[in-house]
């Protein structure tokens, strides 16, 4: 059988069309095997990844706690031997809650609005996922003791610590005054603005 080039345009062959037609499929097939393959594989590991973030994704109350809002918070960040400091700001909206974090020169950090139990991207920064965290491990934090059975029902609480076991443990010098620590990092001090830091 002599060898005949598959082209894009339609190929003829006077010994016969069947077998020219598996010649040029076995040629696709040979040329594309590499390229479905690695399609493939990134679609698994695109899911892998999306199924991982799901999970991951902090916790959130079953109910929309009281706040007292609006607030302003100092927030002190430290890991390691960095720390930083940022004023975040809680306000309702809408029907949502909006956070805006910036640094000290007012330059944007992240923001989020929490609707319907959801958070939704305010603006046109990049995701933050610490500061996604960081706002969800708020919201546990502000949220009332006569509240937090009914929103984080495997939440601990004795005395002056809070805890939601395995996310985050929280410290209170007073209500909007307290530290609030990941298990592996970063740990974070939050005041009242305008308090000073315990």
């Amino acid at each position: 059988m002599r060898h005949i080039t598959c082209r894009s345009e339609p190929a003829r062959d006077s010994d016969g069309s069947a077998s020219l037609f598996v010649e040029c499929a076995g040629v696709f097939a040979s040329r594309f095997a590499p390229t479905v393959s690695a399609l493939w594989r990134l679609f698994v590991v695109s899911m892998m990844l999306l199924l991982s973030a799901c999970a991951s994704q902090a916790p959130l109350p079953a109910g929309n706690p009281t706040l007292p809002l609006p607030l302003q918070l100092h927030i002190e960040r430290q890991q390691a031997d960095q720390r930083q400091d940022w004023l975040l700001v809680i306000q309702r909206e809408g029907p949502g809650i909006r956070w805006s974090m910036m640094d000290p020169l007012g330059i944007p950090q992240a923001r989020q609005q929490l609707i319907d139990g959801r958070w939704q991207a305010d603006g046109l920064l990049p995701p933050n996922p610490e500061a996604r965290e960081l706002f969800a491990a708020l919201l546990f934090a502000l949220t009332p003791s006569g509240e937090l059975a009914r929103n984080y029902p495997v939440a601990q609480q004795q005395g002056e610590q809070r805890t939601l076991a395995p996310r985050w443990t929280i410290r209170y010098a007073q209500p909007l005054s307290f530290q609030l620590n990941l298990p592996q990092g970063p740990h974070y001090r939050v005041s009242a603005l305008g308090e000073p830091t315990p």
